[in-house]
């Protein structure tokens, strides 16, 4: 009898046990991978200051509106230079005649009996005189016999298939200047329309800057709020304390309370206010507005934040000059572009010579394929003068109005001018206001929490009343959001006279320098030259600080 070998159950029980602990770990490591998402997504997307304006560039519907403008304004000085050059069109068409009126000289009447075909009538002076008389008669009567308008069956008219083939050249050799003036208000639209561009990547750069930092700003005030709101809690529990051990009375501790309770719907305006902040920030940048961000640029930090694209959309830094305005080249662009307007109405008075060509092939054949058809050529060149003689005061009237509208695009560029002076000392000055606003808040915010400290204690002591340490805790406060809107208006102020030459004007102004223009038109043929330059993009005026209700 043979025994069985022995069973090793350690050994199974070993690699159980290393399968359950390697399991065991595998768990645990998606667990911890899992809760890491799952807090990150909580937190929400890190997002810098630079970061932000290289996205809202991307994807902003300003700039693309702007360089569609551009690529417009481009197709139109096309369209006006082509009058340099000639034109050249080809052409091909087919013509099937259903009825004609010279049908009948073609089939001839057919209830008759066909006209007899005569031949050549040659005299013969060696014959006798009559059979040379007889020949001749015989030929008037055969003459009198024929159709009289059998040659003319062989001529294009009323035939059944015709097919032409042709080109056409034209050449303005003069045009007393309509077509330099309309180039010459096409190019100043190119050049305004590119300014254009540069003004909307300015604004909006300036616009992300300011959402930016208010949104960060409305963070920082839903926090000064929120710890408003847990030191009056606690103390709201201190004097409940001492009311308890009958250290305070009845009114300290409604007093307490009624403080608490009123720091509560400042915390939920706070908390409103921080929430529409994030809503334009996110509108701005395009991203969804249920998607969580986490703003990592500090406040307080007064360096200026991505410097170099800044600086690379206006070309140069800090030049507040008025003539290197973006409104002001605008506007100048515009008085440009209604002297080519008024050129092209004053052209209209002189005479226009063009040179023009058309070379075509004809077939007539007797099928309606052309195939096997024989071709014939017609080929024609003309010099045209054209000169208007009587209009009934059209050209006087154009000629009006392209006056009017120079005179008027140069008293809007005169003012523009001193709006830009107005706007550059403005912006000057606030930033100026900025920077002595963050300096002189400095240190503040430290002395008021030092002094909020000893009240407290103090309080909690029983040695000052609860008005002294709500006193204190109102400077904290103060303190703290002072400080938070002055870093907040110092970068804004940076970053605007950063942009300064390529931003339009300011609200109000630069919608009376820019607003009310006349309309433009660069076609073919200008009937009432008129220009308006692009419209002006919405100024960055400052927006409402976060959470200025309430206060």
């Amino acid at each position: 009898m043979t025994t069985p070998p022995p069973q090793n159950h350690e050994g199974t029980k070993d690699h159980g046990n290393t399968f359950f602990f390697v399991l065991s770990c595998l768990l645990l490591l998606f667990v911890v991978v899992s809760g890491a998402s799952a807090q990150q997504r909580q937190q929400g997307r890190a997002l810098t200051l630079a970061e932000a304006l290289e996205l809202a560039e991307k994807r902003s519907e300003s700039i693309g509106i702007a360089r569609a403008g551009l690529a417009r304004a481009e197709g139109d000085r096309r369209r006006a230079r082509s009058a340099y050059f000639p034109q050249l069109n080809g052409s091909a068409s087919y013509q099937r005649t259903l009825q004609s009126q010279f049908t009948a000289l073609e089939a001839g009447d057919t209830s008759s009996t066909p006209a007899p075909s005569c031949d050549r009538f040659v005299a013969q002076p060696g014959l006798p005189i009559d059979q040379r008389l007889d020949s001749l008669e015989n030929a008037v009567e055969c003459s009198s016999a024929a159709d009289p308008f059998g040659s003319l069956r062989d001529l294009p008219f009323g035939r059944e298939n015709t097919y032409r083939f042709g080109l056409s050249f034209s050449q303005t050799l003069f045009s007393g200047g309509r077509v330099r003036g309309q180039a010459q208000a096409a190019d100043a639209g190119v050049r305004s329309a590119a300014i254009g561009l540069t003004s909307a990547r300015a604004q909006l750069l300036l616009d992300v800057t300011g959402a930016y930092y208010d949104a960060s700003l409305a963070d920082r005030l839903f926090a000064i709020a929120q710890a408003t709101l847990d030191q009056a809690d606690t103390t709201l529990r201190q004097t409940q304390l001492g009311r308890q051990v009958g250290n305070l009375s009845e009114f300290d501790l409604l007093r307490a309370r009624v403080t608490r309770d009123n720091q509560r719907p400042i915390v939920i305006q706070r908390r409103a206010d921080r929430d529409l902040a994030y809503f334009r920030l996110k509108s701005l940048l395009n991203v969804p507005l249920d998607e969580p961000l986490v703003l990592t640029t500090e406040l307080g930090d007064t360096v200026l934040v991505d410097s170099a694209r800044l600086e690379g959309v206006v070309g140069t830094s800090g030049d507040t000059g008025t003539a290197a305005r973006a409104p002001v080249r605008q506007a100048a662009e515009a008085v440009e572009a209604q002297r080519g307007l008024l050129r092209v109405a004053r052209g209209q008075r002189l005479p226009q010579l063009a040179l023009t060509s058309q070379y075509a092939q004809l077939g007539y054949p007797e099928k309606v394929s052309p195939f096997g058809a024989r071709f014939v050529d017609d080929w024609v060149v003309s010099l045209g003068l054209q000169l208007p003689l009587f209009t009934g005061g059209r050209i006087g009237g154009e000629e009006d109005v392209a006056r009017a509208n120079l005179s008027e695009a140069e008293l809007r560029l005169q003012q523009t001018y001193e709006l830009a002076e107005v706007d550059a000392r403005n912006t000057a000055t606030q930033l100026e206001a900025a920077d002595a606003a963050w300096q002189a808040s400095a240190g503040t915010v430290e002395q008021a929490a030092r002094a909020y400290q000893i009240a407290e204690l103090r309080y909690r002591e029983g040695l000052s009343t609860q008005t002294e340490l709500l006193d204190s805790r109102i400077q904290l406060q103060q303190a703290q959001a002072s400080r938070a809107r002055a870093a907040r208006d110092l970068q804004v102020a940076q970053v605007r006279i950063v942009l300064l030459p390529a931003l339009p004007l300011a609200g109000a102004a630069g919608a009376a320098a820019q607003g009310g223009a006349p309309s433009a038109s660069f076609s073919s043929m200008i009937s009432t030259p008129v220009y308006q330059p692009p419209p002006a993009e919405s100024d960055f005026t400052g927006t409402t600080q976060p959470g200025a209700a309430g206060q």
